[in-house]
């Protein structure tokens, strides 16, 4: 042991207290065949993987281990589906044709005596 109370076999983000070591984070790269979990398309959900491939220490391709199709690992992350892209494409093309904010404040103080006395069309003058 050195004089920090740390093992030399385990990394620095290990703390020994009181007679065990308390693991603070573990930060381990995968391995070829290391079960992990990611979401597999073809069962909807997310399920246990087996590492396939690996790039940079990194998973890059896993099998699912329900189903055995091999994808691209997603990091757990749900791909998102048709009805919400298609719900985001038409909010996106109303924002499009929604007019642009009104003018910088420095303009409205100069016409804010002409909006007090122009009325506006339709409207009683009682009401």
């Amino acid at each position: 042991m050195n004089g920090a109370g740390v093992s030399p076999l385990l990394s620095s983000e290990s703390i020994f207290l009181s007679g065990c070591y308390i693991l603070v984070a573990a930060t381990m790269d995968a391995r070829l065949g290391d079960v992990i979990d990611d979401f597999c398309i073809k069962c909807r959900r997310l399920t246990n993987h087996s590492v396939v491939s690996l790039m940079n220490g990194a998973a890059a391709k896993v099998r699912c281990r329900t189903c055995y199709s091999d994808h691209d690992y997603r990091n757990e992350q749900a791909p998102p589906s048709k009805k919400d892209l298609k719900k985001a494409e038409l909010f996106n093309a109303v924002l499009s044709g929604v007019a642009p904010p009104p003018a910088a404040p420095d303009e409205a103080a100069g016409d804010a005596g002409s909006k007090k006395t122009a009325k506006k069309p339709g409207k009683r003058a009682g009401a």
